[in-house]
């Protein structure tokens, strides 16, 4: 069949919407009509070679949609079903699934090529190169075939907007606080970068019970938004020095937890600077490889201090995205309010520029 896809051919250079080849989908794969797509910065990072995925590649990781099609052997889902796209695939098997930590399951390291399971393509150009998918999802295209693993059924009544970004910027915001930093109740917190991820930062700590959130970002807006999800206090960093003003509101203490959700060693920094003595530090933001974080090791132990990662919400997302969905029917998570803007797919370009800019808190692409 024939589908319409924004391809990436070259690092630093726009996406090009053409019409591609897509075969059928094989043993355990599925044919995916996606509805709606997420525009995250890590997309943004795949386009300007931040990250560097094989090219020519589909990027977009955050997704929702509908299931047309299965191959021999499916048997998590079915034709009509609703979904998210997982974009690390769960075997349910493995060392690390077994544990609860579905997010590092080994199969990521298969799909990081771009290709299926057997390590061929599904995706072709009209000349028959092969196309790759970001995360295995690959979900700037109207339809992609992708691997049962990496999809997880969520009810019918759920927009599918909505569904888009839950599988991204939700889990991985709200899941940082509850599952890897475990923020207790009462607690200070800092927020350095509040775009879709930190503002889903912001409300995990609302819902742990944090007692004082401050959030930190360049643009007035973005902190107007902070607020609205849950910040008691906001830095503009293009004008105060961050340090100094957290160490003002916090009585010269410094905060419990502070989470990075920028991924740039600068902010990085900032954010260790931030945590008192005793105090948590977890990177959520994901640099580029070759990006490091000096910090002086005698401050590990002589002032208790503790710096961590957190990836995909540190938990098992197939019960935490449809945990934090019934939370979002019942009120209790903004997800509605995070989607600022919405593209077609012919405007795609636009909408990681508007990205790039922070013009949005999250922007998506609608399909027809």
């Amino acid at each position: 069949m024939k589908t319409r896809a924004a391809v990436l051919y070259a690092y630093q250079a726009p996406l090009k919407i053409e019409e591609v080849d897509l075969a059928e989908p094989k043993e355990k794969e599925v044919l995916v009509r996606y509805k709606s797509a997420g525009l995250c910065h890590s997309d943004w990072s795949v386009i300007n070679g931040v990250l560097q995925p094989p090219l020519p590649v589909v990027p977009g990781h955050e997704g929702a949609g509908v299931i047309e099609k299965i191959g021999p052997g499916v048997s998590s889902v079915q034709p009509g079903d609703h979904v998210v796209l997982l974009w690390v695939p769960v075997c349910g098997e493995c060392y690390f699934c077994r544990r609860g930590e579905t997010a590092l399951c080994v199969l990521k390291d298969k799909t990081r090529s771009g290709r299926m399971m057997d390590d061929t393509y599904r995706m072709t150009t009209t000349e028959g190169q092969g196309i790759g998918k970001m995360g295995g999802v690959g979900s700037f295209s109207e339809y992609n075939v992708v691997n049962q693993e990496n999809l997880l059924v969520i009810d019918k009544d759920i927009p599918f907007d909505v569904a888009a970004v839950a599988g991204c910027a939700l889990i991985t915001g709200v899941g940082a606080v509850l599952n890897k930093a475990k923020v207790r109740q009462g607690s200070s917190v800092a927020v350095v970068g509040v775009g879709g991820v930190g503002l889903n930062i912001i409300q995990g700590a609302v819902l742990a019970g944090a007692g004082q959130i401050i959030a930190v970002d360049l643009l007035d807006h973005k902190l107007d938004l902070a607020k609205q999800f849950g910040a008691t206090d906001v830095i503009n960093a293009a004008d105060q020095d961050i340090v100094s003003k957290v160490m003002a509101l916090t009585n010269q203490i410094g905060v419990d937890y502070a989470f990075e959700a920028i991924g740039n060693v600068a902010t990085a920094e900032t954010a260790f600077n931030l945590i008192r003595r005793g105090g948590h530090m977890i990177m959520v933001g994901i640099p580029a490889k070759d990006q490091k974080f000096c910090v002086s090791l005698a401050e590990l132990p002589l002032m208790d201090k503790t710096i961590s990662g957190s990836y995909y919400g540190s938990g098992d997302m197939t019960s935490d995205i449809i945990n934090f969905l019934e939370m979002y029917k019942n009120g209790r998570i903004l997800l509605d309010e995070l989607i600022t803007d919405r593209y077609s797919l012919e405007h795609i370009n636009e909408g990681m520029h508007d990205l790039a800019a922070g013009k949005n808190a999250r922007g998506v692409i609608i399909y027809d």
